[in-house]
């Protein structure tokens, strides 16, 4: 049996302008790019809004649009979801399918490259279809006016000749349900947002959330885990559940390996070693993350430092310092972003158990003040 090489079209997931290097490796904390494993465990995935662990109040507010669609016997109205890599937005287009007894279809906005592309899975849906389409912040003009016409009134207009006998014909086709999910709700045009009916925003998963969703992939995948096992994992996730799921594989390769010919149960001691070999921290930072901190404080005295000049240091591209690292360091509370650049916060000094500076230059501190 030779060897399975992955698929080209896998991992397509990064947003333009990522990074000019070829190279570039997300890491196993970094959700923003979904590796071929995330794609094969589609097992883990909640099936039902029961299963669905966290959002509370998105989750509930959803229930009851869908219900309220299946006594009028209507499709679901359009759906947006906003949020960060990892967070279940495709997941949850999946349930709102599953639960609405409909078809999925999915799509990203990259792979939608023509008129024709888009207008193919239109006219093959059937009635209610759930229509998913990730990355809609990427959607090319021509697809989103097409899209116009086809969310509000369910058809689709098309010129058929060319010159001065060109004409515009109207397509009927089924109503259905567009669930568009985007990671920067910035960049969809205002036209294309205010067409969702409904628009939900992911957050970060809580302590108790990411638990609960490590136990639960813990029974799927048939290892068992201890609770403060479970709970070291969870801090170590990110509140991001396509993390958290990542880690539980790991250790459990590090608990059948280095446990015993038998899959052992995976214990505190498992994840820490686990944790140490693949030097992630209890914040869930890489290497990669550190070092960005380090070079801040040991180069530019804490800063603040450009965002050209801290790439350069780090030797990345400003769109992958920005988009994959700089999040969630500012969302720890260990940098800021100010208007005259990156600045660590006493935490940072704190988490890298590095002693700050007694006195500051004057001009360094006016970087908070304009």
């Amino acid at each position: 049996m030779g060897n399975v090489k992955p698929k080209g079209h896998e991992g397509k997931s990064q947003g333009p302008g990522v990074s000019s290097r070829k190279d570039y490796d997300p890491g196993v904390v970094h959700a923003e790019k979904s590796l071929p494993e995330d794609e094969r465990d589609r097992s883990l995935r909640p099936q039902n809004l029961k299963e669905f662990l966290g959002q509370a109040v998105l989750k509930e507010n959803l229930g009851i649009f869908i219900a309220a669609a299946q006594e009028r016997k209507e499709s679901l109205d359009h759906l947006f979801l906003i949020g960060p890599p990892g967070l279940g937005k495709t997941t949850l287009a999946q349930v709102v399918a599953h639960e609405l007894g409909a078809d999925f279809k999915v799509t990203s906005a990259p792979a939608l490259d023509k008129p024709k592309d888009l207008a193919g899975i239109l006219t093959t849906i059937t009635d209610k279809t759930v229509f998913f389409i990730d990355e809609i912040h990427r959607l090319k003009p021509a697809m989103e006016e097409m899209l116009y016409i086809a969310m509000e009134d369910y058809e689709l207009d098309w010129i058929i000749g060319q010159g001065p006998s060109a004409r515009t014909i109207r397509i009927p086709i089924p109503s259905f349900t567009l669930v568009g999910a985007t990671t920067k709700a910035g960049n969809v045009s205002s036209p294309l947002v205010s067409r969702f009916g409904i628009s939900c925003r992911f957050s970060f998963y809580e302590q108790e959330d990411m638990e609960a969703i490590i136990r639960r992939s813990a029974g799927i995948l048939k290892i068992s885990i201890d609770d403060e096992a479970a709970s070291l994992l969870a801090k170590s996730s990110r509140g991001t559940p396509r993390v958290a799921n990542r880690l539980l594989r790991r250790m459990r390769d590090f608990a059948q390996v280095l446990g015993g010919p038998a899959l052992a149960s995976i214990t505190p001691e498992v994840v820490q070693e686990g944790l140490t070999r693949l030097e992630i921290d209890p914040l869930g930072l890489e290497q990669y993350d550190r070092e960005i901190l380090r070079i801040i404080i040991e180069r530019y005295r804490g800063g603040p430092v450009g965002a050209e000049t801290l790439a350069i240091s780090v030797g990345e591209a400003v769109d992958t310092l920005e988009d994959y690292y700089e999040p969630y360091l500012i969302q720890s509370g260990l940098l800021q972003r100010t208007p005259r650049g990156r600045m660590v916060t006493d935490r940072a000094y704190e988490h890298l158990k590095i002693a700050k500076p007694l006195t500051q230059d004057k001009d360094e501190t006016n970087g908070f003040l304009f």
